[in-house]
Order: structure tokens, then C-alpha cells, then sequence
């Protein structure tokens, strides 16, 4: 379960010492882009940083946010939009905890990639102030609340939208945010994606094969060798790069497509246990329970 961070970050740690994670940002089937509400503060409290474009509106709470070698504060009302393989996170004050809200969300947040619209899409003489804009936020863009009260409208109209509309309500966010002069850099220096190619090739490879492949035993040795490492020196670097084990990283997996399919209700829970890749209904119960809080048939009848 995540854990609330009772303390204020001071402005002078050492952040670039701290070790960046590689986040893989899940995305809908056949979805352009994802977006979603952040209903816990802290939700992603490690420096880390991926390969989409984040568009970030905060609703309640404040903290420090770190961006790049950039720290500052953040409070309701900010927009933040971080470019691609630029490492970020957040941090909320001990004494905001008790103004949050949790029946409401703390922020509502996007990802995209550079071209989810093609790439020829960005070479057109159109669209050439959103490909500045996509430049530009390489190092970080801060948006106030002052000048930000009509995109964050139109990222909550895109967060609410159906269709073409997500796509038109994001392009007229960005658009929006690329007219606004005020718009503050935020990190002195950009990241060259260059920089983490090898571990995002790595990482993908492993990703791509474990979603391929889940619903089978994958054997540490069959799973190393994939990238050229031995067992041991795969699951220190795994760990590294996204904070958690393999093992765990495969179970979440595991449970989020058995979710999909209790969403489903086409298959009975047991059905579901071993198509998911658990060997006994004992296994996947644990699972489920430590991963989503609650057991597979409450998860059921919930939904």
C-alpha cells in the first residue's frame, strides 16, 4: 500500500544524486493518449521519468516539486506540462494532509507521446507552434493558476470527453498553453533522450515480452537472457530501474488483466485465477488481495 511521506522535502537535497526510475504509464487499448484523476497525494513520490509527454493540473494539496535540476513550490490551481525522459516527481507538505480532500482528486493527469497524432502531424506549417511548445517543455513548463484557469477547464472537458472530442479538447489544451507567454521554464538544462535510450530499449524489451507471455510460467533465467544478464544482475538492475522486483512487477501484471476480465463477467473467478498465470487459487487470492485491497469476488460485486 502506499504510504504518505510525513515530512517536507527541503529545497537544497541532493536530487540529482537521487536515482531516476524508468516509469512504464499505462495506457487504454486503442487509446491515443491516457489521462486520469490522482485521488492520493504522493501517488508517484520517486524521481523518475518516461518516455510520454505529462500534462499535470493540481486540485488540492501542496508541496515541492522537483523537476530536472528545477525545485520549487506547487500549490491548487498549477499546470505542469514535462517533457519526454525529463525526471520529475512530487512531494506534499505534512500540513496540507489535512486539507485534502479524499473524496476528491488531488490532480488530474495526461500522457502522450510526441506524434499520437502522427508524425507527420507535427511537421505542418499548422501545427508548428505546438511542436515549439513540445520543445520548449524538454526542460519543464509552470503554469499559475492565474493564467491557467481556462486550460485547466479544458483538461478537465478532455478528461470528461468521449471519442474525437479527447483528442480535439487535448490539441485545444496545448494549443491554449502554447499561446500563454507567461509560462515559466522550469529546469536549466533538458535531458537528451539519448541519455536513457539503452535502459528505455531494455526495460520495453522486458515489458513487451512479460506482456506476451504472463499467463505462462517465465523462468528468471529465460526472462535474463532476454537482455543479456545473468539472473542475479537482472533483478538488481529491474529493482533499480522501477523500484520493485520482478516478481512483483509480473503479479501486477497478472492481476490487472485478470481485473479486465472480472470486468468482463464472461468466465468464473477460478477460470480467471489460471488464465491471468496463477498456478493455484490460493496464490492468485493473496495476490489480488495485497495488490487491489480487496478480494477477487468483493472486486466482483463491487463492480
Amino acid at each position: 500500500m502506499l504510504s504518505y511521506i510525513h515530512r517536507i522535502i527541503r529545497s537544497h537535497v541532493p536530487i540529482i544524486k537521487m536515482k531516476a526510475q524508468l516509469l512504464q504509464v499505462p495506457h487504454g487499448f486503442d487509446y491515443s493518449f491516457s489521462i486520469r484523476k490522482d485521488m492520493m497525494p504522493n501517488i508517484n513520490n520517486k524521481r523518475h521519468y518516461h518516455e510520454e509527454i505529462e500534462l499535470i493540473s493540481f486540485h488540492q494539496g501542496r508541496g515541492k516539486q522537483f523537476i530536472g535540476d528545477h525545485v520549487k513550490d506547487f500549490e491548487p490551481g498549477d499546470i505542469v506540462l514535462v517533457g519526454a525522459n525529463l525526471t520529475h516527481y512530487w512531494k506534499y507538505d505534512d500540513d496540507s494532509f489535512d486539507s485534502i480532500d479524499p473524496a476528491l482528486p488531488c490532480s488530474t493527469v495526461a500522457h502522450f507521446f510526441e506524434h499520437f497524432m502522427g508524425k507527420h502531424f507535427m511537421q505542418l506549417h499548422e501545427t508548428r507552434p505546438l511542436k515549439l511548445l513540445l520543445e520548449k517543455a524538454k526542460k519543464g513548463i509552470l503554469i499559475k493558476r492565474e493564467q491557467g484557469v481556462e486550460v485547466a477547464g479544458l483538461i478537465e472537458q478532455t478528461y470528461k470527453a468521449k471519442g474525437l472530442s479527447r483528442i480535439t479538447t487535448l490539441l485545444q489544451c496545448l494549443s491554449m498553453i502554447a499561446r500563454i507567454e507567461s509560462g515559466e521554464a522550469l529546469s536549466r538544462v533538458d535531458v537528451n533522450a539519448d541519455l536513457y535510450k539503452e535502459d528505455n530499449e531494455r526495460i520495453n524489451t522486458i515489458y513487451s515480452f512479460s506482456s506476451r507471455n504472463f499467463h505462462r510460467k517465465i523462468q528468471l533465467e529465460e526472462i535474463s537472457a532476454l537482455v543479456n544478464l545473468e539472473p542475479n544482475s537482472f533483478c538488481r538492475y529491474f529493482k533499480s530501474k522501477t523500484g520493485k522486483t520482478y516478481s512483483n512487477f509480473l503479479s501486477e501484471t497478472r492481476i490487472s488483466y485478470a481485473c479486465k476480465l472480472l470486468a468482463d463477467n464472461r468466465k468464473n473467478i477460478k477460470q480467471i485465477c489460471f488464465e491471468s498465470g496463477f498456478n493455484n487459487f490460493s496464490c492468485f487470492h493473496k495476490n489480488f488481495k495485497q495488490i487491489t485491497g480487496k478480494t477477487p469476488q468483493n472486486y466482483k460485486k463491487n463492480l
